[in-house]
């Protein structure tokens, strides 16, 4: 135990000491308060010209989370930066000299991050509901309605784990350039098309983005053939998956 929890200070103290890791973090949370806000203000705006199928579904907490499709993006840096930034400055060989034990080198890294990443994401959620609220004016919900906590604490939980997913891809690929060239494209263009063309929205709805983002909804209105903990279980297992891949290839390939 006191080697893990000397790994997890070493851990800490790379992470705060790297202004790019801490500035993407802080980027998440401007960027979907400020987005979210602005799409919160558009929508209340225009509520009274949206078709009427619009206006019977519209989901005001999911309204506020608008930006966190760009924030999402600042949370993949950060989980690839954390783990692939000792490989690109060749410091990985030093590290895996100090801690001979992968596993708890990989995880220690991984839980440090992840703890950082999770406090960020919960109180980015809880800030954009709540601006993103106070923009609706007439159309805002409440904290204390039916399911909206739930969709909070989940939209807190979905922004953590994808930058726990980025570091399971980050910790397979070993390079942060082809992480970021695959992760980005994928999150921001791919998934949104494959979910949205209709000979491969069933396979869309698996992916990770598209099955977590459900735990953010109060108001369904897709086909998906599960509930918002349902989405939120398969993101876990692709998670689980990422972070079994990054383990493997870390105890089996030299540094």
């Amino acid at each position: 135990m006191a080697v893990v929890g000397q790994v997890l200070q070493s851990e800490w103290t790379k992470i705060k000491s790297v202004r790019s890791t801490v500035w993407t973090l802080g980027l998440a949370l401007v960027v979907t308060v400020a987005l979210g806000a602005l799409i919160s203000a558009f929508s209340s705006s225009n509520f009274e010209r949206m078709p009427v199928q619009e206006r019977v579904n519209f989901d005001p907490t999911f309204t506020s989370f608008a930006g966190m499709g760009l924030g999402q993006l600042a949370m993949i840096v950060f989980g690839v930066l954390v783990v692939s930034n000792e490989y690109s400055t060749g410091m990985i060989r030093t590290s895996l000299a100090a801690v001979p034990q992968r596993g708890t080198f990989l995880f220690s890294k991984i839980a440090v991050a992840t703890l950082i990443a999770f406090v960020i994401a919960m109180l980015t959620s809880f800030v954009s509901f709540f601006v993103g609220q106070s923009m609706l004016g007439s159309h805002r919900t409440s904290i204390g309605d039916a399911g909206v906590l739930r969709a909070v604490i989940g939209g807190g939980l979905y922004m953590t784990l994808i930058a726990v997913f980025s570091m399971g891809i980050a910790a397979m690929l070993r390079s942060p350039m082809l992480s970021l060239g695959i992760l980005m494209p994928f999150f921001f263009i791919i998934s949104s098309i494959l979910g949205a063309v209709e000979a491969t929205k069933k396979v869309g709805q698996y992916l990770p983005d598209q099955a977590g983002h459900k735990v953010m909804q109060v108001v369904s209105v897709d086909d998906a053939p599960y509930g918002p903990w349902g989405g939120f279980t398969i993101m876990v297992l692709w998670v689980a998956a990422a972070l079994a891949g990054g383990y493997v290839v870390l105890k089996r390939r030299d540094a």
